[in-house]
């Protein structure tokens, strides 16, 4: 049966909307129309794939990504306009990425370009899922995976490349700001592992830490380095940044860490500010004694932290509409929903004829 819609009264009112209690949307998974998938045998590239009826995948038991966990995924957004419009935000970075991260797990990869145009199809092949404007975005999530049997060696004999799409409300619902645990005992990734790269192994292992920080109230969890124990990395799907003064300090990039499209972007609109920025190593001692701490991430987008839990002992830092973190955040999503002239080069505006060869 096909979803029911509904028009909505918003200044792009001729748009046809799936329906959907916009207000109540939160950041969880809602099943659309249409997907796109493309699969590439060992030894070959990837060709132009096709959208298709979102439905499950039939796979071997023994396929790569089951058995040895040879996968990545991405996270980006489309973003509906005030006046109509859909914009997708540095969608080649993602599909950069992608490809870095497919290198590290010896899989082939689609070009930027095809990235690019099947997160496109994608999205306009699920329209009437991009929440009207202020209400949400459309969260799009591209898979890159083993799907081949394979047992013992390579080689995989087969890999899939999928993007699926679903309307999403804001990560954290609480605007007063994060209230976070630092995880003393496990660590989220390694040196020379797969922590700089979107990995799927990346993130269950952590899953018990998440689990119980938030049984104990907390938000997040904000993870330590591995080697020594004694500096801040990242939160479970989120880059941190620390305010003291005119320096902004975020830990640097040293394959332990996601490089995020979110943090790349507001590391520049930091500058613009007139603020220092530093990519260096942050102890934790660096952290407690800030400023102002707040989060990025697709997700996360900027997020404040109001406080962070130490060995029991409780630190809190500012919040509020005059912290850079609000200013950030003003920015960048007016930059995102076109509400402001993107002069950075970082929106993609689609259209129908942005993807001419699109059949539905």
């Amino acid at each position: 049966m096909a979803p029911s819609v509904q028009t909505l009264p918003t200044s792009v009112s001729d748009e046809i909307y799936a329906n959907v209690k916009w207000e109540e949307l939160g950041f969880g998974f809602y099943r659309t129309d249409n997907m796109y998938v493309a699969k590439c045998k060992h030894g070959e590239s990837f060709q132009e794939g096709s959208i298709v009826p979102y439905a499950d995948f039939q796979i071997s038991p023994c396929s790569a990504v089951l058995n040895y966990g040879q996968g990545l995924y991405e996270g980006l957004k489309a973003y509906r306009t005030e006046d109509g419009r859909i914009m997708l935000f540095r969608p080649d970075q993602n599909a950069l990425r992608l490809q870095s991260g497919a290198h590290r797990l010896c899989m082939p990869y689609p070009s930027v370009d095809q990235f690019v145009s099947a997160v496109k199809q994608v999205v306009l092949a699920n329209k009437k899922w991009i929440p009207p404007p202020g209400r949400g975005t459309l969260y799009i999530r591209p898979i890159l995976f083993g799907s081949g049997p394979i047992l013992g060696s390579l080689p995989v004999p087969e890999y899939t490349f999928t993007v699926f799409a679903c309307p999403v409300g804001r990560f954290h619902q609480d605007n007063a700001g994060l209230n976070l645990k630092i995880e003393d005992k496990f660590r989220r990734a390694f040196p020379s592992g797969t922590g700089g790269v979107k990995s799927i192994t990346n993130y269950s292992p952590v899953w018990i830490t998440l689990a119980e920080a938030k049984a104990q109230g907390f938000s997040d969890v904000l993870f330590l380095d591995a080697a020594t124990g004694k500096n801040v990395e990242e939160l479970f799907a989120s880059n941190v940044f620390i305010v003291k003064g005119n320096v902004v300090s975020t830990p640097e990039i040293s394959g332990t860490i996601l490089p995020g499209v979110t943090r790349k972007s507001i590391i520049e609109l930091t500058r613009d500010f007139g603020y220092k920025v530093e990519e260096r190593v942050v102890p934790v001692e660096d952290l407690l004694d800030a400023e102002e701490v707040f989060c990025t991430g697709t997700a996360a987008i900027v997020t404040t932290i109001a406080s962070v839990t130490f060995k029991e002992t409780k630190t809190e830092f500012k919040t509020g509409d005059t912290t850079l973190a609000a200013k950030l955040f003003a920015t960048l999503t007016d930059i995102q929903m076109g509400r402001v002239e993107d002069k950075k080069g970082w929106t993609v505006e689609l259209t129908d004829a942005t993807t001419p060869g699109l059949k539905l």
